[in-house]
């Protein structure tokens, strides 16, 4: 009875929310009867948003590449993504002579398409609420080990039960810190091929200068298309694949929109800390992202250094440059956001209240002390922060640490093997060096080891860090890598060919590799009994604030799960630091393409569009993609709620008809991970008929709009 009127309380308090606020599972639309959106514009039913039985909303949507959001436009398996989603899988599909990145790619057929290697799209088939499955299981006397042993135990129960013999991906995830639980069934489709793309002139212009910022004038989009075998089900890459029939497509809106016009984004938000504590908030802004910051920065400078001396070090590099370079502004973004916003005292104020009432005789007991152990948890793991968050950048940067731990793990147990097992191992190991080593820099690799290495010896307490770090001569450590069996691809063929197990444990950065590894795991031993204790707290904290907030919704931190976001079309404050580009405030609702070629700045690799482009908007041929208004439109705004994960999401009409894509969020908010702000949290979106326009005028590629359903 206590669930069934929780249950109704958020139910009731949801009704009041104000619908630009919150990531929803759909599940809770579908609970909620869609009452409160339909006031709001939404002319869908919780039926046709989600369904297990029928087609809906959700079929349209896939997690793309894991860390994305794209959406099926057509019955035959085309679907729209961001092109920065799309952008590591183009640059793998560049050369020097074929260069996708800079110069664009459309496929003019079927046959040109080209296969994305490692690209996967994933389908919700359905999902379930298990919290009381698994937590009349559980207490809050339990050990860390023993709680963690019947969620695991569960975990793989449910997944058994709802795999249909590995038909199906099954993921359980937890929610509300570990208060709630939940599963989701997926359909994983493997063969990808890339379709079109603009060139980077277009999908990432205005660059490191614009990202983060309004306003945007960027055709920030790229073309997909999912496969399966001939029976429609999810296959590896083969030539005689078809396109996959997805069950439901997203009609496209040509119609525009106006301020105050109800918009939706279904999508995949990677992570958000919303019931962070101030403790939290300080220790990420004072300690945990300038780190980050540090850290990315220096990564950038040396690939940037060699990237500009070679073009085809410049595509190789181009993806981890875009990725370290957009988390490094977004760092710096929120630590600033935080400040500016007064953040921290904002959450201080909360937890006061919170604390008055863990504080009443009927809650001290479970509540009282709860937010004075999290302050202790973060004094205890302060300086352990720090160090991975140097240690993080350092491991995604530095790559020559892992290719001699994961290659020279893969070689020792080669050398292992007898004469048979040799040779039927052998083309695995060619096959992972080959990987590894098909487009490394090995001076730029040397360099970035040196500064990554001195830089952690510098900034890191001795007493959390890693002593095989802090024992090594960062000065010489480039000499070490280029002395080594994984220096380069030939020196690990040669030992391929010439397998020698002693020389691998002799070897000196396989050996540092390994210690370093040790190091960590030791590490992470020893705050254990701390982070046991912190999970713990955190826990029974969000479960107190919730029961002392009743009429609050609450609604779950993203984790990577399908959420539903509503909003509508707005503008945002101006500032004397941007440049508008003759746009009015009453307008600041979006871009037009007279505005981006107003930017247009020859020589500049930020602002610099491609002659063909500039040609066709003096033409003026913009046909049925201009707006009622008179402008061709490149970007817009809503007060959507989303992070990560979304690029590429779609943004809908109240009929679940696409608009645009989004793909940015705005400095002012960049502290939206932690705590929305109504009045400045926005979502910058590339309008759907850009897209079009593109594909059509600029990419000549007008076929691919045939398989589309337009409402105009």
């Amino acid at each position: 009875m206590k669930r069934i009127f929780l249950l109704l309380t958020f139910m009731l308090s949801f009704l009041q929310l104000k619908a630009d606020e919150g990531m929803w599972l759909l599940t809770m639309i579908k609970r909620l009867n869609g009452v409160d959106l339909q006031k709001h514009g939404l002319k869908l039913t919780a039926e046709e948003i989600y369904s297990v039985n029928n087609s809906s909303l959700k079929d349209a949507i896939v997690q793309f590449g894991g860390g994305c959001t794209a959406e099926m436009v057509s019955k035959e398996g085309l679907l729209f993504t961001n092109h920065h989603c799309g952008y590591g899988n183009i640059a793998a599909l560049s050369t020097p002579e074929k260069d996708h990145l800079t110069n664009g790619f459309w496929a003019m057929k079927r046959s040109e398409e080209l296969p994305a290697k490692g690209l996967s799209v994933r389908f919700m088939v359905r999902m379930d609420d298990v919290s009381k499955r698994i937590n009349d299981k559980l207490n809050n006397n339990m050990s860390g080990d023993e709680r963690k042993n019947i969620i695991d135990a569960e975990f793989k129960a449910i997944q058994t039960e709802n795999s249909e013999n590995g038909k199906y991906t099954v993921v359980v995830k937890s929610f509300y810190n570990g208060n709630e639980f939940y599963y989701f069934v997926y359909q994983d489709f493997k063969d990808v091929r890339l379709v079109g793309t603009p060139p980077n002139a277009l999908g990432k212009y205005g660059g490191d200068t614009d990202n983060w910022e309004w306003p945007r004038h960027t055709v920030d989009f790229s073309v997909f298309r999912v496969y399966a075998d001939a029976n429609g089900n999810p296959a590896e890459y083969a030539p005689g694949n078809v396109p996959m029939k997805p069950k439901h497509a997203l009609p496209i809106s040509l119609r525009g929109y106006k301020p105050g016009d109800f918009t939706m984004i279904v999508g995949f938000p990677g992570t958000t800390n919303r019931f962070l504590s101030s403790f939290g908030i300080e220790q990420m802004v004072t300690k945990d992202y300038p780190a980050w910051v540090e850290a990315s920065k220096m990564a950038m400078d040396v690939m940037k250094k060699y990237m500009d001396k070679d073009q085809a070090t410049k595509i190789n590099y181009a993806s981890q440059y875009a990725s370290v370079a957009n988390y490094w502004k977004n760092r710096q973004g929120t630590i600033d956001a935080v400040n500016k916003n007064g953040t921290i005292a904002d959450k201080k104020k909360l937890e006061q209240t919170f604390q008055n009432w863990a504080l009443l005789p009927e809650n001290e007991a479970m509540y009282g002390s709860v937010l004075q152990e999290i302050k202790s948890n973060y004094s205890q793991i302060s300086d352990r922060n720090v160090e991975r968050n140097y240690s993080s950048q350092l491991q995604r940067n530095a790559k020559y640490i892992s290719i001699a731990y994961q290659v020279g793990s893969l070689l020792k147990s080669y050398a292992d093997q007898d004469e048979a097992g040799k040779a039927a191992m052998k083309p695995k190991v060619i096959a992972a060096i080959d990987r590894v080593y098909e487009k490394l820099n090995v001076k730029l690799e040397g360099e970035m080891l040196n500064s990554m290495v001195n830089l952690y010896q510098q900034r890191v307490n001795k007493n959390v860090g890693s002593q095989t770090l802090f024992a090594a001569d960062a000065k010489t450590l480039s000499n070490v890598a280029f002395s080594s069996i994984f220096a380069t691809k030939e020196s690990a063929m040669n030992f391929v060919n010439n397998p020698d197990r002693l020389k691998i444990d002799a070897d000196p950065l396989f050996k540092m590799a390994n210690s370093f590894v040790e190091d960590q795991k030791l590490g992470g031993d020893k705050f254990a009994k701390i982070d046991e204790a912190f999970a713990k707290n955190s826990r029974i904290f969000l479960d107190g604030l919730r029961k002392s907030q009743p009429n609050t919704a609450f609604y779950p931190d993203a984790n990577s799960t399908m959420r539903l976001t509503t909003g509508s079309i707005t503008t945002l404050p101006e500032r004397s630091d941007r440049n508008y580009a003759g746009i009015k405030q009453k307008d600041n609702y979006y871009t037009e393409i007279n505005g981006m070629v107003a930017k247009h700045k020859v020589g500049d690799e930020e602002f610099e569009l491609p002659q063909r482009f500039l040609d066709l908007v003096k033409k003026k041929d913009f046909g049925q993609y201009k707006d009622k208004k008179g402008f061709m439109p490149v970007n817009f705004l809503s007060n959507n709620d989303i992070t990560g994960g979304n690029s590429g999401s779609p943004v809908l009409d109240g009929e679940g008809r696409l608009l645009g894509l989004a793909f940015d969020g705005n400095s002012e908010a960049l502290s939206g991970d932690i705590i929305f702000d109504k009045k400045l949290q926005k979502t910058i979106s590339v309008d759907v008929r850009m897209v079009l326009w593109t594909i059509e005028k600029y990419g000549n590629a007008g076929h691919l709009i045939s398989e589309m359903t337009l409402v105009k």
